[in-house]
């Protein structure tokens, strides 16, 4: 299990300024292990070292690409996918955001942010990475034969889904990209558990709860509803659907072993 103070840091940011910024706030909290790089290039270097980093945390505008780019070229094209990125940005209009969330981004650090948001960003990070080993500490959670259904449109979306399940426990997987896809799975699969997008073409996720909920013959499968939705009435709408939680991207992986939890307990499994 990897301890707070071992974590090694890959921070990408552009400003001498606020690298060392970054620098002196990260030690403050007992990081020491730090490597700072300029730009995405730089960056995507880095993770390809010996030895990596444990967590890449970056600035969303570089000179080279955005920290979106760099984050999905971590996980499409690195041979350390599943890194942890955190994204350290003032910005926060959301259409600027979805890219970086649906890529599965572990913790969205606002500029300037409090000693608290920091150590929550890096403790997310830290709980990701030790998940594996959280999951053999309890070990009357047994999911591994538990049926999934993740449905999202986005494949990257769907591949870190399906890592944050994985490291908790899931094996079993069928993945679709939206809810007309996922009604004839629906129909001829008992699944254990869904896991939904809510923007989705074709059909969206607060359809695909109502399919679920009002014509399958597995209207009680507990569904889980992964999204970016500020607004409250459509939250709302989708609460009042049918659904076991909402999680907003990016979402801690303890928030949602927990919630595992309480809807497989060792009766249930």
């Amino acid at each position: 299990m990897i301890e707070l103070q071992n974590l090694y840091i890959c921070l990408v940011e552009p400003s001498n300024l606020q690298a060392n910024i970054i620098t002196r706030d990260l030690n403050g909290i007992g990081l020491t292990q730090i490597s700072k790089v300029k730009n995405g290039e730089e960056a995507l270097a880095a993770v390809e070292s010996d030895p990596p980093p444990d967590v890449v945390m970056s600035s969303m505008y570089l000179s080279d690409m955005t920290g979106t780019d760099l984050l999905t070229s971590i996980r499409q094209q690195s041979s350390h996918p599943e890194t942890p990125f955190v994204l350290v940005s003032s910005e926060t209009d959301p259409r600027n955001l979805e890219g970086v969330r649906q890529a599965g981004v572990i913790a969205l650090l606002p500029k300037p942010y409090t000693k608290v948001q920091l150590l929550r960003s890096v403790k997310n990070a830290l709980d990701f990475l030790n998940a594996d080993e959280e999951r053999e500490e309890s070990p009357d959670l047994k999911l591994s034969n538990l049926r999934v259904l993740i449905v999202d449109d986005s494949k990257i979306a769907r591949k870190h889904i399906r890592t944050i399940l994985e490291r908790i426990g899931f094996e079993d997987f069928t993945e679709v990209v939206d809810g007309l896809e996922a009604i004839p799975q629906v129909e001829n699969v008992l699944f254990d558990l869904v896991v939904t997008d809510y923007n989705m073409p074709n059909l969206d996720g607060l359809g695909l709860v109502d399919f679920i909920r009002n014509k399958s013959i597995q209207s009680s499968v507990p569904i889980l509803m992964v999204s970016s939705l500020q607004d409250q009435d459509r939250l709302a709408a989708v609460m009042d659907a049918g659904v076991s939680a909402v999680f907003d991207k990016p979402f801690e992986i303890n928030s949602v072993r927990q919630l595992v939890k309480q809807l497989f307990s060792e009766e249930e499994v």
